[in-house]
Order: C-alpha cells, then structure tokens, then sequence
C-alpha cells in the first residue's frame, strides 16, 4: 500500500519540474536578439565605408 502513496508525490514532483522549461526561450531569444544586434551593428559600421 505504501507504493501506492508515493507514486502520486513522484507525478506531483514530475509535473512541477516540466514547468521549469523557460530556460530554452529565454536563451533563444538571447541568442536572436544577438544575432540581430550583430548584424545591425555590421551594417551601421560598414555603411561608412560605402563609397558614394
């Protein structure tokens, strides 16, 4: 019977940490957010040097 009575805790504990998955969204929006910066950074210091 006490097998019984953990195996509700163990679904409780696995379903608290499935929430704790924003970690991923938060690093890819870090890394977008860079990529664009880059890239804006690129073209407004290259733009200098454009010969007009």
């Amino acid at each position: 019977m006490s097998e019984f009575a953990v195996l509700p805790a163990s679904l409780a504990v696995s379903g608290t940490v499935h929430h704790h998955d924003g970690a991923g969204v938060l690093l890819r929006t870090v890394i977008v957010v860079g990529f664009l910066g880059a890239g804006l950074l690129a073209w407004f210091l290259l733009r200098g040097y454009r010969g007009d």
